[in-house]
């Protein structure tokens, strides 16, 4: 399926865009991107998209909607509600939404703030996202320790959310060398037959 009338507003290098990128491309929908860049999303006609200036936002058809996950539970909702991307049993869709949560919460305080402070110098504390992403990847070495993905035996929106900042977490100075599991997992979301990688970040990995 697909739809001619989705574009999609972000950057290259938002790994908040390029989860929504990669669900686009899993469920085969036909998108036209645009490139929103910090001076763009501070104009008047960018406002008008998201009053909030965050990218991703999303454009289908008549349809505005602002904000990574909710536009990915949209698009699997309007566009694949039976797939596996995001369950439908209560468990299943619970354990789905706390990688969300995760998500929007450490992840993005964590690897993706150290990589907002170190490649595009973000005012923020790197201490603090030095051990937030500590805490994270801990966790997640024991939660992947013996499984396959996140939140089920098969990829969906929990690996999607998380994959981005975590893969480039070393482009904010946070090694994944102490943790074969998640390196393993990122190596699964990389070898997804619709993967496509998000580009070099403009200064060299550091881990």
């Amino acid at each position: 399926m697909s739809q001619a009338g989705i574009t999609l507003h972000s950057t290259p290098l938002s790994g908040h865009g390029h989860r929504v990128e990669l669900l686009l491309r899993a469920l085969g929908l036909e998108y036209r991107f645009v490139s929103a860049p910090a001076d763009v999303r501070r104009s008047e006609a960018f406002l008008a998209l998201n009053p909030l200036g965050q990218i991703p936002v999303l454009q289908d058809g008549a349809l505005m909607l602002a904000d990574s996950n909710a536009i990915m539970v949209y698009l699997v909702k309007r566009y694949a509600p039976d797939s596996a991307w995001l369950p439908s049993e209560p468990l299943a869709a619970a354990q789905v939404q706390r990688w969300l949560s995760i998500a929007a919460g450490e992840v993005m305080h964590g690897p993706s703030t150290a990589r907002l402070i170190t490649q595009f110098g973000l005012k923020d504390d790197p201490a603090r996202a030095e051990r937030i992403s500590s805490r994270l990847l801990t966790f997640m070495e024991s939660h992947l320790t013996g499984r396959t993905f996140l939140a089920a035996e098969h990829p969906t929106l929990a690996d999607l959310a998380c994959y981005s900042y975590v893969a480039h977490a070393p482009e904010g100075g946070i090694s994944l060398e102490p943790y074969p599991a998640v390196r393993a997992w990122t190596a699964r979301i990389e070898a997804l037959p619709f993967f496509k990688p998000i580009p070099p970040s403009p200064l060299p990995a550091k881990g």
